[in-house]
């Protein structure tokens, strides 16, 4: 019995440390820095670009990231993220974003579709999103830290 009070006192401590410090308890995936998928290489120089990514959950869109996500948002630089589609559509609507994180939620768009983007969120934290552009739609999370 003592054991389990134990276990349960250290989990909750954690929760609570993660918390305090800006972060989330939910699992929130790091962003994989290998080789981008070929269809999300286009404008690269590099045949085989290394850099920080997460795809999609279902496998449509790339969010390529260049530097920390941060809240708030670094003055020298923002929060930069290259949305690639894995599908080529013409003409591409604008990719409507909306995120949630501890009950928040927020939306964000990106006039003319995956592209180029500066995407500030108001807290630090995984952010889930539901993306949805030309017909198409997929989910995937980010992390927001603290600078």
């Amino acid at each position: 019995m003592r054991i389990a009070i134990v276990a349960a006192l250290a989990i909750l401590a954690t929760v609570l440390v993660v918390r305090a410090a800006g972060g989330s308890p939910e699992r929130c995936p790091e962003p994989d820095r290998g080789v981008l998928p070929e269809w999300a290489r286009t404008g690269f120089s590099d045949p085989e670009p290394r850099i920080a990514h997460v795809i999609g959950d279902q496998g449509r869109i790339a969010a390529i990231i260049f530097g920390p996500l941060a809240f708030p948002p670094s003055p020298d630089g923002g929060n930069k993220i290259l949305w690639v589609s894995r599908d080529e559509v013409t003409p591409m609507s604008d990719l409507q974003i909306r995120a949630e994180h501890d009950g928040e939620a927020v939306t964000r768009a990106v006039r003319g579709g995956p592209g180029p983007s500066g995407i500030d969120l108001p807290a630090a934290g995984c952010w889930h999103m539901t993306l949805r552009w030309s017909g198409r739609s997929d989910t995937l999370s980010l992390r927001y830290v603290k600078p």
